[in-house]
């Protein structure tokens, strides 16, 4: 879970309002030392994991357990009293509605007596595995081939950081990484990717869009940079610090408006580069590995311009 960048004028959990950014560094940012840090592009989508399953690579999809409605009503009540929420106690086994029996816990969730311990939010972050035929996670599963153990990737061209390449990586290649699922039907779409008739979706791992000319940390410097820059046209930045930390500032934080018209991603080219000489034929018809492998090695001017001639 990313912490946030800059001091919040509000905190989410107490007031419902929107919460926007005070022009003062979080201590969470300095103790991380946010200054030596690596910027990444904030993308649009919904997490995933990448992690063993039936003894073989799996991606997962992000589920959080949430507090039933008596636990929640007893939290909210606490948070009202202007309560530390770290400060309220959990029973894990009676407050919190039952996950599927495959359902497991985030890695940097803190755990007591081996119970999960729950965010300031209420919530215990966890993942669930995205089965082949499972309807709820269709749009994950569409990424993900398990026979041939492969997952749609989107990330930059290994010789040039001006072109994106839409390749088929080995889900081994992926293992324990965190990466986000982004397309047709998450998220309301902000990217423009595919239609309704031919749905879009693709995996970015987290951190692969590093920001190159980001100014100052101050506040109107990003503000402006924002607003002003190319590169600014992105959803926020998550700073990977060399202790693991994540912060992240988002442009709502800023008062800024997401999603925009022209984003970022789609000003650059993208190649697709499948690679899939032995298993092009075994593919359902229907699938996204079959569509990308009959548009294999076209370049196209930006992500929205790819349609499959189906």
């Amino acid at each position: 879970n990313a912490k946030q960048f800059l001091v919040p004028t509000a905190h989410s959990q107490h007031q419902p309002f929107k919460v926007l950014a005070t022009e003062t560094i979080s201590h969470k940012a300095l103790d991380a030392d946010i200054y030596s840090a690596i910027p990444t592009e904030k993308v649009d989508g919904t997490c995933c994991y990448v992690t063993t399953y039936k003894d073989q690579p799996y991606l997962w999809a992000r589920l959080d357990r949430k507090p039933n409605k008596q636990a929640e009503k007893r939290f909210k009540n606490f948070l009202h009293s202007k309560e530390n929420p770290k400060e309220f106690f959990w029973n894990v086994e009676e407050d919190f509605k039952p996950a599927p029996e495959c359902w497991i816990p985030a890695k940097e969730i803190e755990q007591i007596n081996g119970n999960p311990v729950p965010d300031e939010n209420g919530h215990i972050p966890g993942w669930v595995p995205v089965e082949k035929n499972n309807k709820q996670y269709c749009w994950h599963s569409s990424v993900v081939n398990y026979e041939f153990e492969i997952a749609l990737v989107l990330k930059h061209h290994p010789d040039d950081s001006g072109l994106l390449e839409i390749s088929a990586v080995p889900l081994s290649d992926l293992l324990e990484q965190t990466l986000e699922l982004i397309g047709t039907n998450i998220n309301g779409n902000p990217y423009g990717l595919g239609s309704k008739k031919h749905p879009l979706h693709l995996l970015i791992p987290h951190g692969a869009f590093q920001v190159r000319n980001l100014p100052s940390l101050k506040h109107n410097d990003l503000l402006s940079w924002f607003e002003g820059c190319k590169e600014g046209k992105i959803e926020g930045i998550v700073w990977h610090c060399s202790d693991g930390c994540l912060i992240k500032v988002h442009r709502h934080h800023l008062g800024l408006c997401w999603p925009i018209p022209d984003t970022y991603m789609n000003s650059k080219p993208v190649i697709i580069n499948m690679n899939l000489n032995k298993c092009d034929s075994a593919f359902d018809i229907r699938c996204l590995f079959n569509h990308f492998s009959k548009i294999d090695n076209q370049k196209f001017a930006r992500l929205k311009d790819i349609i499959f001639d189906v």
